[in-house]
Parts: structure tokens; sequence; C-alpha cells
């Protein structure tokens, strides 16, 4: 019996392909991503060989979108959101504005219509959801202040995006109609205003209650099934009855579901297939490049990556910077800008079929698309001396320093001195409380690292030094003080981020000691070759503790010796 196997083929390529070019990319010290989108190079219908369903590719990927979009809001409460509106709302308005005004600019010069200029713009205004958090996780900023700027910002050009895919259809049948152009508009509006009220009032109340319900039932496998439909189909529902994206639907269901104690567990069942989607996202994005373009259009193609790398991170970053906020936040969001992605090709392929724009502008926008996140991680590695030569020349940078204090009150660590020779606890889960429990009991000083927002958030609540951040990321080491460290406790339970920590510990502060929870007997021994490193693998460790309180109990049971 013959079956249609193009689901499957398309998900065996796209995987196994993105391993090995990703693989390939890491032992090159080049981004992982790079090879994924290479991936999608291989499989697409540009190259010889097996060419995947690029339909279906594209679908999986929009579940990857919904499910990081999902995670994103179980740590983003509408309070967060409402926090950043004063600067994410009229900066990210302003930076469409003016990238619509670069993109046709360019496009006037290459003979192109009004029109086509103004759809080009509006492609290389918004930013890839997908690229934004995979950028602010990997340098430790996601649940930081900056990082949340930049997520707000993200959020208002996607409803900005969710009216101009309404709005450019009408406006191409309705010509000088203002009325038909008009009337699409209130609707979709209407929609999201209707949208937006049914979560905060029901969706606010049932949603943490049915967490509740797939919790109570004692079934990890059904917790797990529960929280992904609630993801999926609510961003299904939310497209198809109020004219919302999918990825602002879920980041909608996320923030609901925040008010439930169970928000954090919720996020980390969603982990993995969040990972696996987001691969198949890159993979996606790589089949739809034209090679060719490279040699047909140079000049064209070198515009389009210019407006989106540097014309987009300075707007953003000149706008922050007028809006008084610091050098920080300014860097932060003007590289988290420095790339297009989804709602780029929505537009670029619904320009093409409406007539508004030449086949050679798809094109430009999607192979810009997988130049500038190829670019963006090592744009972030120039994030600390931009930001030096930024304060080197801003005025009044004092004051600006004094607003950047209080927007991470929450969630950046304490600038109090730790006393020389601190501990530091990489992951606060049972492991690294039971830790922190000995060495408070101790009066040991040690400050804790975690990457969950309220976690940290508790701990500096009960007089407790936190910072969150990835344990694997420079910038967090640095925020923990890991120069003056004597001791670093990695009780991390992914070994690979623990090795990765280890060896990051090691090179910052060649002195310090380090403590690490393996997984296995094997990964003690890859620890063991790093110099005052300890390694303790939970079984063994249990046993010889077991076996050491059997031996000092059992003085009364032994046998005398005749």
């Amino acid at each position: 019996m013959h079956h249609d196997v193009n689901l499957i083929a398309t998900i065996a390529w796209a995987l196994g392909v993105a391993m090995v070019l990703g693989l390939i990319a890491t032992r090159l010290r080049l981004p992982p991503l790079l090879g994924y989108l290479l991936a999608g190079v291989v499989i697409g219908p540009f190259t010889p060989g097996y060419v995947g369903d690029q339909a279906l590719a594209g679908q999986l990927a929009e579940i990857g979108v919904m499910l990081l979009m999902f995670g994103v809001g179980l740590h983003f409460s509408v309070d967060d959101l409402l926090k950043v509106k004063r600067i994410a709302l009229p900066g990210a308005l302003l930076q469409i504005v003016v990238t619509v005004a670069l993109g046709a600019f360019a496009a006037s010069t290459w003979g192109w219509s009004l029109s086509a200029g103004l759809v080009f713009g509006l492609s290389l205004s918004v930013a890839s959801t997908v690229v934004l958090l995979r950028a602010l996780e990997g340098n430790g900023q996601l649940a930081t202040a900056n990082g949340q700027i930049a997520m707000g910002w993200l959020v208002v050009e996607d409803l900005v995006m969710v009216l101009v895919l309404v709005l450019i259809p009408a406006l191409a049948d309705a010509g000088s109609d203002t009325e038909a152009m008009f009337i699409p508009l209130l609707t979709v509006l209407g929609k999201i205003a209707l949208f937006v009220v049914v979560m905060l009032t029901v969706g606010r109340r049932l949603l943490p209650r049915a967490l509740w319900w797939l919790a109570e039932t004692g079934s990890p496998e059904l917790f797990r099934l529960g929280v992904t439909a609630v993801a999926i189909s609510i961003a299904f529902a939310a497209a198809e009855l109020f004219s919302v994206s999918f990825a602002l639907g879920a980041f909608f269901a996320g923030m609901m579901l925040r008010e439930s104690e169970f928000s954090q567990r919720a996020a980390e069942e969603t982990l993995p297939l969040r990972d696996a989607f987001a691969v198949l996202f890159f993979v996606s994005v790589g089949m739809l490049i034209d090679p060719s373009v490279l040699w047909h259009a140079p000049v064209a193609l070198a515009v389009t990556v210019l407006i989106i790398v540097v014309g987009k991170t300075l707007v953003a970053i000149a706008l922050v910077l007028a809006l008084r906020y610091p050098a920080g936040t300014a860097i932060t969001v003007g590289l988290s800008l420095a790339q297009i992605g989804e709602f780029s090709f929505i537009l670029a392929g619904l320009g093409v079929a409406l007539n508004l724009l030449p086949a050679q502008a798809q094109s430009l926008i999607v192979a810009g698309a997988v130049i500038s996140i190829a670019l963006n991680p090592a744009l972030f590695r120039l994030a600390e001396p931009l930001q030096q030569w930024l304060k080197a020349r801003s005025e009044g940078q004092a004051g600006l320093d004094r607003r950047q204090d209080l927007l991470d009150e929450l969630t950046s660590e304490s600038k109090a001195a730790l006393p020389a020779g601190h501990v530091i606890i990489l992951g606060y889960g049972r492991v690294g409380s039971s830790v922190s429990a000995r060495l408070g009991a101790g009066d040991r000083p040690f400050i804790a690292v975690d990457t969950r927002t309220d976690t940290v958030a508790a701990l500096r609540a009960a007089g407790v030094r936190a910072v969150v951040g990835d344990a694997a990321v420079e910038e967090t080491l640095r925020q923990a003080q890991i120069a003056s460290a004597a001791q670093v406790v990695i009780a991390l339970d992914d070994p690979v981020i623990g090795h990765r920590a280890a060896l990051l510990a090691r090179e910052l502060n060649p002195g310090v000691e380090l403590y690490v929870r393996a997984q296995s007997a094997a990964d003690a021994e890859l620890h063991a070759e790093l110099e005052r490193c300890r390694a303790f693998v939970p079984e063994f460790a249990l046993g010889e503790r077991m076996g050491d309180e059997v031996l000092a109990h059992s003085a009364g049971h032994l046998p005398e010796k005749g």
C-alpha cells in the first residue's frame, strides 16, 4: 500500500541535514542557526537533490513560532507589557515609518512604483520573533528589563503588521474608494480589541483553572498535552475568529496562564517542542532563498541588507536615546531588530500575489532575511564595546544610568559588592536550593543564578542575592562577580550547559574551585579533566551518604569480637 510520506520525509530531511550542518557550524565556531539556514538551502527547490515540501515546512515552522511566543507569554505579564508601552509604542511606530521611507527611497532608485516601495519598506521593518528570542536567550537578556522592552517593541510591530496585512488587499481592491479602504481596517481593529477583552476577562480566569485541572490529574503526559493544546488552539482560534496572528494569539495565551502557579512547569514542559520546531523555522527560511540573487542583483541585495542591519539598528538606537533611555537599552533594542523574518515573507508573498511587488523583490527580501539572521549573533557580540562607545559620547549619562537602575529593579542583579571569596550557585532547583541552605546556615556569602524570573524575584524578596540569566553566558557570570568568587557550584540538570558553564567559569577565573552536578559517570569523567573540579553523580553521592550514615550508627549493632 502506498502512503503519502511528504510530512515525514520533510521532517526527516530538515532535522537530519540541520543536525549535520549545525554541528559543522559549531565546530567552526559559527552560530548553529547558520547551519540550519544552509540546511534549508540544501533541501530547497533551488539546489539539486531532494526538495522538501515548502508548504509543510512553513506550517511546521509556524507551530514553532506559536510555542515560542507562548513560552515568552508565560514569563511576560500584562503589567510587564504596560510598563514598557511608553518606549515600545512610539519607538516601534517611528522605527517602522523611517524603515519604510528607507525602503521606498531605495526602491524608487531601482525604478519601482511607489506602492512597491512601500510594501518593500514594510517587509524590511519588522523583526523575526524566533531570531529575537534566540538572541535574547543566548545572551541571558530575555528576563531583563531591556529584554522586556525589546519584546514589547516586537509586540507593537506585530500588531501593526496584522493591520497592514488586512489593509494592503483593501488598498489594492479599493483604489480611490476611501470607504472601501477604511471599513476592513475598522473591522480588524474591532476584532483585535474584542480579542484582548476576551483574553483579559474570560481567558485570565479560565486558563489558569484549566492548568490546575490538568495538574490535579497527576498525569505528566496529560499535563504536557494540555499545555500544548492550549497554546496551539488559542493561537489558531485567535487567527480564525479575531484576525490576530498565530504568534500574538499564543503570546496572549501564555500571559493569561502566567497567573497559574504551574506556569513555570508549563514553560519547562514545552521547551523540547519549542527547540525542535524553532530549528524547522530556520530550515523553512533557508528553503525560500534563491542563491542566484547573489550574482543577479548584488548591489540591490547589499542595499537591502544595509537597511535591515545598519539602518534599522541606528534608527532604533537613536529613537531609544531620544526617549531618554540608557545606552544599554538602546543597544539591546537596536541589535534585536537588525534582522527580519516571518511577517516579512508573508508581506512579500502577498505583494507579489497582488502585483504590487516585482518577483525580484521577494528574492531580495528572503535573501536579506537569511543574511541578517546569520549576522545577528555576531552583532550581539558587539553590544558591550558599542555601549562603551556610546557612554563615552553621551551627555548626561549619569542620569540615564539612574534610569537603567530603575528599569532593572526586578530583573537585574544587585549591584552591592560581595565579599571576596563568595560562592556562586548556578541553577536554583532542588540541588541548588539545598546547597544554599547549607551555605546560609554556615554564614557563607553566596549569589544564586537562575533563568526563572519568578524564582529570582522570590530570592531577592527573601534577602538573597540573585541574578537572572543563562549560566553558560559570560555576562551572567560577570554579574555574579565571577572574578572575585572562590567557588562555583554548578547544580544544573543539563550536562551540556553545565560543562559549558564550567569551562566559561574556569576561563573567567582560572583559580576558582568548581563543584559540578554530573548526570553520569561519563559526565563526571569529562569534568574531571578540569583542574580543581569535583563532580558529583547523584546516585553515587546518595550511596556514599547512606553508607556513611550506616557506619556512623552501627557501633551498637556489631557483634563483639571474641
